[in-house]
């Protein structure tokens, strides 16, 4: 059950009308039979009355989500190295994991973009631990990073196969409009703020991390 699901499950005012249901089936109900769930819906505010079917809230957020990639795919920059929405999509979502910071998702998504151009692996953790499923126990290890699998973009080149989150209509935007500065690295500065440092070369980038993990131990000995 995705955490979309869970969340449906736990409103005591919608009837479930899904309960006990596979997401197979729930997709089957939709009209979208064999197709994976996770990045279909779009993550919004719902209004609704007491005892709507969680079916239907459902079939609402899975159109605006169609609405909201069909407008964003039709502004994408010309020559992305995206075969389609579907890819679209799937980058949305890793940009959507890596920052809470709209105003970095363009740049990021740039980050990513360049990578898929020049063949580059993306090396983004939260595909990987989206890889592991519900066993993650908060602690991503060297060994989860180089276990092979569909979704450790470590070990593989290209996307992974399918979403790994639920993309905003800002991650949306900067997967089909990056900002390209030519960057290839980006790690948290450690400030409060949430912000990363970008970097254009594996040196600028080591020195980033280097700033960022005294940050952490700085932070670490006043508490």
């Amino acid at each position: 059950m995705t955490p979309l699901r869970r969340a449906l499950a736990a409103e005591p005012t919608l009837e479930h009308a899904t309960r006990g249901m596979q997401d197979d089936a729930v997709m089957r109900a939709l009209g979208e039979e064999g197709k994976p769930p996770e990045g279909l819906f779009f993550p919004d505010t719902y209004l609704f009355g007491k005892g709507t079917r969680d079916i239907d809230l459902l079939r609402q957020s899975r159109d605006r989500m169609r609405k909201e990639l069909a407008a964003a795919w039709e502004t994408r920059h010309a020559d992305l190295p995206l075969k389609d929405d579907y890819e679209a999509l799937i980058l949305a979502s890793i940009v959507e994991k890596e920052t809470a910071l709209a105003g970095e998702r363009p740049r990021i998504a740039g980050v990513f973009v360049t990578r898929l151009r020049r063949g580059m692996r993306l090396q983004t953790d939260p595909t990987v631990i989206y890889g592991l499923g519900p066993g993650f126990d908060g602690n991503l290890r060297r060994a989860d990073l180089e276990r092979d699998g569909p979704y450790n973009t470590y070990t593989r080149t290209g996307l992974p196969p399918t979403p790994i989150a639920l993309p905003g209509a800002d991650a949306l935007r900067a997967a089909v409009a990056p900002d390209e500065r030519g960057e290839l690295y980006f790690v948290a500065t450690g400030l409060p703020d949430g912000s990363h440092e970008f970097s254009s070369t594996l040196a600028e980038h080591e020195a980033a991390v280097k700033r960022y993990l005294a940050r952490y131990r700085k932070r670490q000995t006043e508490h």
